[in-house]
């Protein structure tokens, strides 16, 4: 049986903004690696469709549509844990609170 110690309401509350610009910054980060990545696998980048597909772009095959929604939604997901857990950690080592629920 495992204990978990709730985190007091004043710890939540000063954390909610460090957790909104960690994850203004994990989208920055998560969005540029998918974009290197997303140059080197795709297999139509050229100059003009260095961007990703967008599902209502016909010019794309539907294997490659779902392809880069796969990709981007993997990264996005790994890049968003670590950065959230990387932030509690660091908020609970300044103020010795868990901020999580």
């Amino acid at each position: 049986m495992s204990s978990t110690v709730q985190p007091s309401t004043s710890a939540k509350l000063l954390y909610r903004p460090v957790g909104l610009v960690s994850s203004i910054v994990g989208g920055l980060i998560a969005s540029m690696i998918f974009k290197q990545i997303w140059k080197r696998v795709s297999p139509s980048v050229d100059a003009d469709h260095a961007d990703p597909p967008g599902p209502l772009e016909s010019e794309y095959p539907m294997k490659e549509i779902l392809l880069a929604a796969l990709l981007q939604g993997a990264i996005y997901s790994v890049v968003k844990v670590l950065v959230d857990r990387q932030g509690a950690k660091a908020f609970q080592k300044a103020t010795g609170e868990w901020p999580g629920s």
